[in-house]
């Protein structure tokens, strides 16, 4: 398990994250578009039937990864506010042309994150719910996504431009893009630790429920963080045994070389400990 990467802005976290990135590019197909980066963070002896193993919360990364588009619920008290910076704006009394489903799908697919204003949120729950609450973007109190009548959305806005959604669905994995192809890797870096630190931060046994952290490009193959760092380990090791031996075999001859006197005692002593060869006269007496 990488806990290098336990130690938010250190250089060797960086340097490790910087060289799965090159094997991950190196090792995708080129396409005619700017592939995704993806971070996948393995889970173990994690019971998702439990729900306090359910992870299901919300990171603001240092960078930016993509686009995201804002809509925004609100009465007339937020209507300027709303209009100079989300993408969409719906108004309280235009909630009546969202009775049929496939409209309030259409807006669904339409934007990242819904926020609203307070005290019109059980219209919007009446209204939206139904089709918002199970994808999981309902306006959400905890990315401050739900405003009261004097709010200034612009600053909301730009912290979820930087926002990303971590949780585990159907399968112990969480999973979130991290940037794109184009992005710096430092960039990258930054935020593979923010999301990796508030995974472990939400997780049960922190970072012993963490089975491995890879990393890949939307058409590419998954690379292990510190793969490459382990199996270099492993030579290390065996090259530092291997030295560690040969200055003991070094060090002994130095020694008896050294010494003539103990040297001539073992080459006696050996001579000794050799099995005398019987002769040529005694095997014709027998």
């Amino acid at each position: 398990m990488p806990e290098a990467l336990l130690n938010v802005g250190g250089k060797m976290d960086k340097l490790l994250i910087a060289k799965t990135l090159e094997l991950v590019k190196a090792n995708s197909p080129k396409k005619n578009f700017k592939q995704s980066i993806d971070l996948i963070i393995n889970l173990k002896d994690i019971d998702l039937k439990k729900q306090e193993h359910q992870l299901n919360t919300f990171v603001t990364l240092h960078n930016s990864t993509k686009k995201v588009s804002v809509c925004a619920f609100v009465g007339p008290e937020l209507e300027k506010s709303a209009k100079d910076a989300c993408d969409e704006t719906i108004l309280a009394e235009s909630f009546p042309r969202f009775k049929e489903k496939k409209e309030i799908k259409k807006l669904a697919n339409k934007h990242d994150f819904f926020v609203a204003q307070a005290n019109i949120m059980p219209q919007i729950a009446t209204v939206f719910g139904r089709v918002l609450g199970p994808r999981g973007k309902m306006p959400n109190p905890k990315i401050g996504g739900i405003l009261p009548p004097n709010a200034n959305l612009k600053p909301l806005y730009e912290k979820l431009a930087k926002t990303v959604k971590v949780a585990t669905r159907n399968e112990p994995v969480v999973k979130c893009m991290v940037g794109k192809e184009d992005s710096s890797p430092d960039e990258v870096a930054d935020n593979i630790l923010t999301v990796y630190n508030a995974v472990i931060n939400s997780l049960p046994n922190e970072k012993h429920n963490v089975k491995n952290v890879m990393l890949k490009l939307t058409m590419g193959p998954a690379f292990a963080i510190r793969a490459q760092e382990n199996e270099e380990g492993d030579k290390d090791r065996k090259g530092k045994h291997k030295k560690t031996e040969a200055k003991k075999s070094d060090s002994t001859t130095e020694k008896r070389e050294s010494n003539p006197e103990q040297l001539e005692k073992e080459k006696s002593d050996e001579t000794i400990k050799k099995p005398k060869k019987k002769t040529e006269s005694k095997k014709k007496e027998r």
